[in-house]
């Protein structure tokens, strides 16, 4: 398996990976399928240390990890969210744990403070894969969205990145 920098090419394979999981999954509760136009838009958004990587196993992109912004007001800058997404048959073979592994590396390089991972409560993997990264549970949204007539809640996970008396 290859890590690496996502580059504009890499959109349409990322945009696939995510779309599954609109129509077919809990992690993400987005409702409508992504458009090119919308990747390309939200992988723009994603540079400097803002960084979009995929996992590349025999030349073809199995998942794919990014860091963006937490929040757009000024004093949010030194936080972080990130998300990870690996295609289903590639799932359970340590490809997220390495994507996750080498955000967090990225999110300290840059000088971020912390990063936050909000995770639909049913993405039992996902909570497990930050538990193990040494993301901490620091809340729940309850029943914060509807996906597939029920409601979802969302875990808030959090893991600090340098001294925080810095």
């Amino acid at each position: 398996m290859e890590l690496r920098l996502a580059r504009n090419e890499d959109a349409e394979a990322i945009r696939t990976i995510y779309n599954n999981e609109i129509s077919s999954g809990t992690a993400t509760f987005d409702l409508a399928p992504r458009t090119p136009e919308q990747q390309r838009e939200w992988m723009t958004e994603r540079s400097g240390a803002h960084v979009v990587l995929v996992a590349e196993v025999n030349e073809e992109i199995v998942g794919f990890g990014a860091l963006s912004r937490y929040m757009k007001r000024p004093a949010y800058s030194t936080t972080v969210e990130n998300s990870v997404y690996v295609r289903p048959a590639n799932q359970g073979q340590g490809i997220g744990e390495a994507i996750l592994a080498t955000l967090v590396d990225r999110a300290a390089e840059h000088g971020f403070h912390t990063i936050i991972a909000r995770i639909g409560s049913e993405s039992e993997g996902s909570i497990a894969l930050h538990r193990k990264a040494g993301f901490e549970e620091i809340g729940r949204e309850r029943e914060i969205g509807r996906k597939f007539g029920r409601w979802l809640d969302v875990v808030i996970m959090q893991r600090f990145l340098v001294d925080r008396d810095g």
